[in-house]
């Protein structure tokens, strides 16, 4: 679980070919010291587990469905990416809950900015907007964001000089791809009004909510 606060902005530094996946080693000064094998970091806003670390570089293992359904596919040495640590029981919320777990891939669709600030329309698969509403919370890329306007098939969100300056989302141009998470309340919302009315299977159901 993370909060969609992003710690450190990141930069790729080998892709490694590993059939069907790949081998992704970033750069993470500021936290590699106290990362371990086994812990869990979002990258872009994709829950992945730290394979191997190397001084101040994290090893992390992504599969072909991690490939195919985010952005982390078109990573390249030196692309700059957005880290987070799991959230700790007792830590600060200062975003929203946030699993790491992608929904689906959108694109920068406008970009206005005004001097230092930037409103962001985003163009996303229309079913994605049933789990959206107006001032609730959105993760792009990783960094939790409050929506402004939400349409059939696009969302926009206000960015602050802070968040542009620190995350891999100042330097976005249209077109480009990012990985998008809704709130996970939303989802639970949205599967009870689409279905008949009837109560869920039993106390025993097990549910996955995979990315």
């Amino acid at each position: 679980m993370f909060t969609g606060i992003v710690e450190l902005r990141g930069a790729v530094a080998d892709v490694l070919s590993q059939p069907p996946g790949v081998r992704l080693r970033v750069g993470a000064s500021s936290f590699a010291g106290d990362t371990r094998i086994g812990d869990s970091i979002a990258v872009n806003g994709c829950c992945l587990t730290v394979v191997d670390v190397q001084a101040d570089v994290l090893g992390f293992d992504a599969g072909e469905e991690t490939l195919r359904r985010t952005n982390l596919g078109r990573l390249t040495p030196g692309s700059p990416v957005n880290l987070e640590r799991s959230l700790r029981v007792g830590d600060r919320l200062g975003g929203h809950f946030v699993t790491g777990h992608i929904d689906a891939v959108g694109h920068l669709d406008q970009r206005h900015d005004d001097r230092d600030w930037s409103t962001f329309w985003f163009r996303v698969p229309a079913w994605l907007t049933r789990q959206m509403a107006s001032k609730g919370s959105v993760a792009v890329d990783g960094v939790s964001l409050t929506l402004v306007d939400v349409l059939d098939d696009r969302f926009s969100v206000a960015l602050i000089p802070h968040t542009l300056a620190v995350t891999t989302l100042g330097p976005l141009q249209v077109g480009d791809p990012v990985n998008l998470e809704t709130d996970i309340l939303a989802k639970y919302v949205d599967r009870q009004l689409r279905g008949d009315g009837s109560p869920l299977a039993g106390p025993f159901e097990k549910w996955a909510i995979g990315g």
